[in-house]
């Protein structure tokens, strides 16, 4: 795919969705960070059907640490991974009231030695909370940007060098949240919705539903 496809890929979805950001559901850096580690293998939908009455009981680390394991599975049980999730986010509270004075870091550096923070939750928070240009690369966006051509690669790690290099600066600030979207509700993994596609025509998939 050359330069301009590119281009024209990001005006059409930045003229469709000005302003993106993501679907779960907070009101602060650290809800953000904890509904993000609950989305993890689980869907934006089922955590925001349990966050909600999370944090009005805690939405700060002390909070949340104060409710123990125990309590904090009462509120996420029906949400993949619970018991694992419930675990790391204690433990990741612990380490942010006791180094961080109960704020999320702003390096990736940090957010990546938090319990069940990797480089894709990393990403998510240090764009969608502190506006870095990062582009996170989950299931939605890796399926894009091979299945367009747009940046193609085996690794979520690979697809993401990829992207940093091809999306246009102008674009990178909001480049995850436009592929994630548009994977999540146009370009499905088992069907893909062409007819109706934006960017049907300057996509390279050669299976088109059309």
């Amino acid at each position: 795919m050359n330069q301009l496809k590119r281009n024209q890929i990001f005006e059409r979805l930045k003229k469709q969705n000005p302003r993106p950001t993501t679907e779960l559901y907070s009101s602060s850096h650290f809800e953000l960070l904890i509904s993000v580690i609950l989305s993890q293998k689980a869907t934006d939908l089922s955590v925001n059907k349990a966050t909600p009455a999370l944090f009005t009981i805690a939405n700060t680390p002390k909070k949340m640490l104060a409710l123990k394991e125990t309590g904090l599975k009462e509120y996420i049980k029906t949400i993949g991974l619970f018991n694992t999730k419930a675990k790391n986010i204690i433990k990741t509270c612990e380490i942010l009231v006791n180094q961080y004075e109960g704020k999320v870091p702003q390096t990736r550096e940090a957010l990546e030695k938090l319990p069940g923070v990797g480089r894709k939750t990393a990403n998510v928070i240090l764009n969608t909370a502190f506006n870095h240009p990062t582009i996170a690369v989950d299931t939605h966006v890796f399926r894009v940007a091979n299945r367009t051509k747009l940046a193609k690669g085996k690794t979520p790690f690979e697809v993401e060098q990829k992207l940093l290099k091809v999306v246009p600066k102008k674009y990178q600030k909001n480049a995850h949240h436009w592929l994630l979207l548009h994977g999540r509700y146009t370009c499905l993994s088992r069907h893909p919705q062409c007819p109706i596609c934006i960017i049907q025509d300057l996509c390279e998939y050669p299976d088109k539903t059309i």
